[in-house]
């Protein structure tokens, strides 16, 4: 779908009709090449069983259990910190073939395509999770909490989602060409180790750990594993205490930074 199809009807920008016809761009452009999205899908799918039946029996879950119920809270907020390659690569490409700028000069609310690429994320991230979900029962993972415990679990995951989502936009608006995305697809796995999501904290050096604890991470890793009924999701500590809270404020301050900064750079192309 080229950019002239998106532009709104001479008047007024409308935000919200804006938003969903870039949002249905996005949607339309996975149903011509989904490759890249299934593929992602399938590498998910694939982490999950390395860590499950390779390395799963060689770690151990703090104050025991079972490691793969351990896990698999971890790879959902890991396939949500993946995503930011993704949203990276999309709002780069966008630029690079002056996508972007035809926007621009068009009648289009000025937040509606960095809108419209967050809804049509979120959307892939709910297709994920729910994918993700079906590979955890798979391997023996369950959710022992109540309705009401699953459903805020996985809200947080979603939460935190949104707010990588927007660091994603920003990097995709200041990133140029395929080595800078690259990079940033690279540094997804040392951000997503240096958690709670495969080990615990515990087992790190002092120092390292203290890092560990502190990543936005693992306080969704340890909220979700507190929620679903999942062993490790304890500790000592202020932050171990305070889990289900820092997995909200974290994902807000990051929407709060990365948001006004995405408009400011989005206003400032071709200046």
């Amino acid at each position: 779908m080229s950019a002239a199809t998106v532009a709104s009807p001479p008047g007024r920008p409308s935000l919200a009709g804006d938003s969903l016809t870039l949002t249905y761009r996005a949607l339309a452009h996975w149903r011509r090449d989904p490759g890249p999205l299934a593929g992602a899908l399938a590498f998910n799918i694939l982490i999950v069983l390395m860590f499950a039946y390779l390395f799963g029996g060689a770690l151990q879950v703090p104050g025991g259990g079972s490691y793969r119920e351990f896990l698999m809270p971890g790879m959902f907020a890991m396939t949500m910190l993946f995503g930011i390659s993704q949203t990276t690569m999309a709002v780069s490409a966008d630029a690079e073939r002056g996508v972007t700028d035809r926007l621009r000069s068009m009648p289009v609310s000025r937040l509606a395509p960095l809108l419209g690429r967050a809804l049509a994320d979120m959307l892939f991230a709910v297709v994920t999770l729910a994918v993700m979900l079906l590979a955890g029962l798979a391997v023996g993972w369950r959710a022992h909490g109540g309705p009401g415990d699953t459903l805020a679990a996985l809200g947080l995951i979603l939460l935190l989602r949104l707010a990588l989502t927007w660091v994603g936009i920003y990097l995709g608006l200041v990133t140029k060409g395929a080595g800078a995305v690259t990079a940033v697809q690279t540094l997804e796995f040392p951000l997503g180790f240096l958690s709670s999501a495969f080990v615990a904290p515990s087992t790190m050096p002092a120092w390292l750990g203290a890092v560990a604890e502190w990543n936005p991470l693992s306080a969704t890793v340890g909220a979700t594993r507190e929620l679903f009924g999942n062993p490790g999701w304890g500790g000592e500590g202020w932050v171990a205490a305070h889990h289900p809270l820092l997995a909200v404020l974290w994902p807000l301050a990051l929407v709060a930074v990365f948001v006004p900064l995405s408009l400011r750079r989005y206003r400032a192309l071709g200046g």
